[in-house]
């Protein structure tokens, strides 16, 4: 199945469809015959999660977990319809985030507005509610075992305030959610995948995410397990990258506050940065296609900036 890539030691990554081929992942850790997704991807990738255990000859009852970094729909999505498939596993996520994939109407309707209706149905379908008795809620320092592999949980703010980190000890890595940024396969350099943060809306907190990087780093990773995709190695180089890319981000957006078109300004600057950084590394693709690949990524990053633009002029007045 070419939506699936084995790595060791246990670990599936999923290309769960979505958007586009190498866009979205999912992961399924096994050990000892025991299995755990990180991530799901939205309702449409359920059948290659499926597959996924297929894969690595495990049975749906031989699930434990389903844990997912935060709530957003890429992530979680389609995490109320894939439970419906494992009997025996519990649903793992952040307190804040629980409430949502509980009951997942405000999420829907959050989705909604920035997206509108048509899109959030042709991407997301409709959310399936959890059972709060298999709803796990997590805590900064929790440990679970995986038939006595420990994944360890970290609270790792600034791209959302319900997202956690999942420390895998067997592979000295991260599974990282959106903390690490995105750092797509088809935008390979000469340098290395071109690495940038995602902030999209409605909690992009610019100091917090600096601080989850720097506690990422903290534990000397090998590799990094990313959902926008898939692992990376060269962890040292890709945290320079995203927070020196965040940094100007951050600038971009406090020049354009207060202006007229500010919105405008962020989607034209942002475009222009990545353009430039990913040139600047050697990436030889032409110019048509790099807007291609990151179309979705400028106009969510410009709108998640806008709202914090917006709550630190409201903190100021």
């Amino acid at each position: 199945m070419d939506f699936l890539e084995h790595l060791d030691p246990g670990i599936t990554v999923i290309d769960t469809g979505f958007v586009r081929p190498r866009f979205d992942a999912a992961y399924l850790i096994v050990e000892n015959g025991r299995g755990a997704y990180v991530d799901t991807g939205p309702n449409s990738a359920v059948p290659r999660l499926l597959a996924a255990l297929q894969a690595r000859r495990l049975a749906p009852e031989q699930v434990d977990w389903l844990i997912v970094t935060h709530v957003h729909l890429d992530h979680a999505g389609g995490a109320g319809l894939l439970l419906q498939h494992l009997p025996n596993a519990k649903l793992v996520v952040h307190p804040r985030g629980a409430r949502h994939l509980i009951d997942p109407r405000q999420l829907m309707a959050g989705v909604r507005a920035v997206y509108g209706p048509e899109v959030a149905e042709r991407d997301y379908g409709e959310l399936q509610p959890v059972p709060a008795e298999r709803v796990l809620e997590t805590h900064d320092g929790l440990v679970l075992e995986l038939a006595g592999r420990p994944l360890h949980f970290a609270d790792t703010p600034g791209h959302a305030r319900h997202h956690h980190c999942i420390w895998d000890e067997a592979s000295r890595g991260w599974f990282t959610g959106d903390t690490f940024g995105i750092a797509y396969p088809d935008l390979v350099t000469a340098g290395g995948r071109y690495a940038f943060p995602t902030t999209t809306p409605v909690q992009f907190e610019p100091e917090a995410l600096h601080q989850s990087l720097d506690r990422l780093m903290a534990r000397d990773p090998q590799v990094m397990f990313l959902t926008h995709y898939g692992a990376t190695r060269d962890v040292a180089a890709h945290v320079a990258m995203v927070k020196s890319q965040l940094d100007a981000m951050v600038r971009l957006g406090r020049a354009a506050a207060g202006q007229a078109d500010r919105d405008a300004r962020l989607r034209a600057g942002l475009a222009a940065l990545y353009h430039a950084e990913y040139r600047r590394q050697g990436g030889v693709l032409d110019d048509e296609r790099v807007e291609a690949l990151l179309e979705g990524d400028v106009e969510l990053n410009a709108q998640g900036l806008g709202v914090w633009l917006d709550k630190q002029a409201a903190a100021a007045a």
